[in-house]
């Protein structure tokens, strides 16, 4: 009979922590590898639909609801691009006047 060779990833001494072992990194789980990787494509400016597919969520609602927190930077990019706007059109506003 022979014998299997088969690792799971989360079993004490399984392929994932062999690999992380290897690797010389901090211990991760692969959850927390998954929410590095959601972490680094939202760091990197991804939209919330790429992130979503990007982890398979049925919704992007259920990608929000996640990672919600990791997108809070992106309200102060959009706050600093509408002001910009405003600024610009009452610029054209005051010159045309």
């Amino acid at each position: 009979m022979r014998q299997s060779r088969h690792r799971t990833r989360t079993s004490s001494g399984g392929w994932f922590e062999h690999a992380v072992i290897r690797a010389g990194i901090p211990s991760i789980t692969p959850r927390g590898l998954r929410h590095t990787a959601a972490g680094l494509a939202v760091s990197a400016r991804a939209n919330v639909k790429a992130v979503q597919r990007m982890l398979a969520h049925k919704s992007a609602a259920m990608t929000l609801d996640m990672y919600a927190d990791l997108f809070d930077d992106d309200l102060e990019a959009v706050a600093t691009a509408l002001d910009r706007a405003r600024a610009d059109v009452l610029a054209l506003k005051t010159r045309s006047d």
